[in-house]
C-alpha cells in the first residue's frame, strides 16, 4: 500500500531543501552523521525527497523490486545494502522505473551498475561504488523500516537531501526550524564571501 500523500506544506518544505546544500544542513545539525555516498548521475543541483526505506540482504535486490511498486512521486528510494560491494543492487533499468514513478532519486548503501547509462541522465542516483556483477533475487527484505545508510539512521518519511558532498537525512518534524537555521547560515556565509571579495574579512575567529 502506498504512503499517504504529504501535505502541501511538507511538499513545499522538501522543495525548499533543493535550494540549499548538504554541507550547510550538516553544519546546522551539529555535524551529525551523514552518508559518504557519491553521485553517479549527471548531477545538477540538490536532490530532496521523503524516504521510502528498504533493507536487503547483502547482494540481494528482491525487496527493491517490491519497493519500486510502492514508490510515490517525491519519494527517495533509500536502500540499506549493508555497504556490501560484492554485487550491484541496482542498474539503469531499476533507476528508470524509479524515475518513471516520479521518485526524487535513489540512495544505495551498496554497489550499482550500468554507470555509463546512469551517468548520461540527471535522475539522482547515489551509491558507494559501481560493480558489474548482478544481484541475487532470493530475499527476504524489509520495506518502510528504519535503516542505516553508511552509519546514518534513516526512518521512513524522513527528509533525505543529497548533492556532490554526500547524503543527509532528518525527521520531517525538524524541517521548518532547520530550514530557518540553514538560511541564517547561508546569509552569514554570503556576508563572509562579500568581505573576502572586498578585502575586509578578518577571519572566522576574529574578535567582534
Amino acid at each position: 500500500m502506498n504512503a499517504i500523500a504529504p501535505s502541501p506544506e511538507l511538499r513545499a518544505l522538501v522543495q525548499a531543501y533543493t535550494q540549499t546544500s548538504t554541507s550547510i544542513i550538516s553544519d546546522c545539525l551539529d555535524r551529525l552523521p551523514g552518508a559518504r555516498l557519491s553521485p553517479f548521475h549527471r548531477i545538477e543541483g540538490t536532490m530532496a525527497g521523503l524516504a521510502l526505506t528498504v533493507k536487503v540482504p547483502c547482494g540481494d535486490n528482491r525487496a527493491i523490486h517490491q519497493a519500486l511498486e510502492l514508490l510515490s512521486p517525491g519519494q527517495v528510494l533509500v536502500v540499506d545494502g549493508g555497504g556490501d560491494l560484492s554485487r550491484a543492487l541496482m542498474g539503469d533499468i531499476m533507476a528508470a522505473i524509479a524515475e518513471k514513478r516520479g521518485a526524487a532519486g535513489v540512495v544505495v548503501d551498496g554497489a550499482i551498475r550500468d554507470l555509463a547509462t546512469i551517468g548520461q541522465h540527471h535522475f539522482p542516483v547515489f551509491a558507494r561504488a559501481g560493480f558489474h556483477r548482478g544481484p541475487y533475487k532470493n530475499g527476504p527484505g524489509e520495506i518502510n523500516v528504519p535503516v542505516s545508510i553508511a552509519g546514518m539512521l534513516v526512518a521512513p518519511g524522513d527528509i533525505v537531501v543529497a548533492d556532490h558532498d554526500g547524503v543527509v537525512a532528518f525527521p520531517a518534524a525538524q524541517a521548518a526550524e532547520l530550514l530557518q537555521r540553514c538560511h541564517a547560515t547561508e546569509r552569514k556565509e554570503a556576508e563572509m564571501l562579500a568581505q573576502i571579495a572586498a578585502g575586509t574579512y578578518k577571519g572566522a575567529y576574529a574578535a567582534h
